[in-house]
């Protein structure tokens, strides 16, 4: 398997997607070349923020906010499918959850980091961002004996100070998204042809009282993903 390189996520982010108890917004704008971004105070190298691996192999990378503990049955779609899916958690929000999450990961999800109360960061003094960052990092590693080193801010939105805090906090990249998948199963998209391409971030709604399910809507995309000739991968073998 062939390592992808970062590659930062679109400064015109738009999408809004739905995550585990209020909507994405805007993110800020990341750093603007395809490196990662230096902190010009401490001369501190930043995690880079991805939307995109850049990578030839035919993979594309599903991941899913907080809430999918809302629908037991996806643990058994992962099992069946061996899906190497992403799950990025909120303390507070996943918290009561931690054990199904555990069975989630007993069959090959991995579970990366998304605050402890999932407040928007974008604009908090470092401190704060900080104590939100490394806490959830404490938080998985006495749960689950696991440090992460993905990081998804809540709502898409951050700042400088929060790669600061990444950064200080353990945390190798900040993972947005090119597509989602919506609460009616379609694919939407944040920039670019409305179309899913090798090393595409995809991440899916949580469930909705009027959508679809999320393993009714998660078996969908992967009848998109192949039928787009690509597979599921492993997101952390690329970051």
């Amino acid at each position: 398997m062939r390592r992808g390189r970062f590659r930062p996520a679109s400064a015109a982010l738009a999408a809004v997607l739905l995550t585990g108890c209020a909507q994405f917004t805007d993110p800020a704008r990341p750093p603007a070349a395809g490196e990662p971004a230096q902190g010009s105070d401490r001369g501190q190298s930043l995690p880079p923020v991805v939307d995109h691996v850049r990578t030839t192999d035919r993979v594309v990378f599903l991941t899913f906010d907080d809430s999918a503990e809302r629908d037991p049955s996806l643990t058994g779609l992962i099992r069946a499918r061996r899906l190497p899916v992403t799950l990025f958690l909120t303390d507070t929000v996943a918290g009561p959850a931690y054990g199904h999450f555990a069975r989630l990961r007993s069959v090959g999800a991995s579970l990366q980091n998304h605050t402890l109360d999932h407040r928007s960061l974008r604009g908090l003094p470092y401190a704060g961002q900080r104590a939100e960052i490394c806490g959830q990092q404490t938080k998985l590693r006495s749960r689950f004996g696991v440090r992460p080193h993905l990081f998804r801010p809540p709502y898409g939105t951050h700042d400088t100070v929060t790669l600061r805090a990444a950064a200080d906090c353990g945390i190798a990249a900040v993972v947005l998204w090119r597509a989602a998948v919506n609460a009616d199963g379609d694919l939407t998209y944040t920039r670019g042809d409305h179309r899913l391409h090798p090393g595409d971030i995809v991440a899916v709604d949580p469930d909705h009282p009027t959508g679809q399910g999320l393993s009714a809507r998660t078996a969908r995309l992967l009848e998109t993903i192949e039928e787009q000739g690509l597979r599921v991968g492993r997101l952390e073998d690329y970051l």
